[in-house]
């Protein structure tokens, strides 16, 4: 197995791990910076496997798709453990997950039609936003701007590029929907 597909298949090992300790981390500031540890170094290897695959041109199914889940599953157990300790708004977590499983669907039908979806500049900045802010999330710094704390203000920014990356996403890929001409 290759190692970028090794760094994909870390990542979603490590989601538990980060999931766990976000989950002890209310009453523990050492517990919220291990996790928040945990979270980027497991983020890292998103942006580490992508670059090996494309540098040592070693890009598979396999590993597009094992890079895909584990990205999301990432960032949606890290937003389930925040919504369960109460530190994030369950409403933040469902547009960021409907996001991605909505997109996981754009691809599912467009491979139907022997197409593919590939990655946006958009979809590049949403994952680096999401990151960062559910990192600043789960270590929640005592940084107060305008009535928001720090990593509000990131969650927001992370829900805006979100959305605009899902409406990129289907502008550009919206044929997919569309009737096709058949012979009967």
């Amino acid at each position: 197995m290759s190692i970028p597909n090794l760094l994909a298949i870390l990542r979603l090992i490590l989601t538990p791990v980060a999931m766990y300790l976000i989950l002890l981390s209310p009453d523990r500031q050492d517990l919220a910076v291990a996790g928040t540890i945990v979270f980027v170094i497991a983020a890292l290897t998103d942006f580490a496997d992508g670059y090996l695959a494309r540098r040592w041109r070693i890009t598979t199914t396999l590993g597009a798709f094992l890079d895909t889940v584990a990205d999301k599953v990432l960032v949606s157990g890290a937003l389930v453990a925040l919504v369960e300790i109460g530190t994030m708004s369950s409403w933040v977590a469902f547009i960021i997950i409907g996001r991605e499983i909505s997109i996981m669907g754009l691809r599912s039908v467009a491979a139907l039609d022997q197409s593919t979806v590939p990655p946006s500049i958009w979809g590049k900045s949403k994952a680096a936003v999401q990151f960062t802010a559910v990192s600043f999330a789960i270590i929640r710094l005592d940084v107060v701007l305008a009535g928001w704390r720090l990593d509000q203000w990131l969650m927001a920014l992370a829900v805006v590029v979100t959305v605009l990356s899902a409406g990129d996403y289907f502008s550009r890929f919206r044929a997919v929907f569309s009737p096709r001409d058949r012979a009967e």
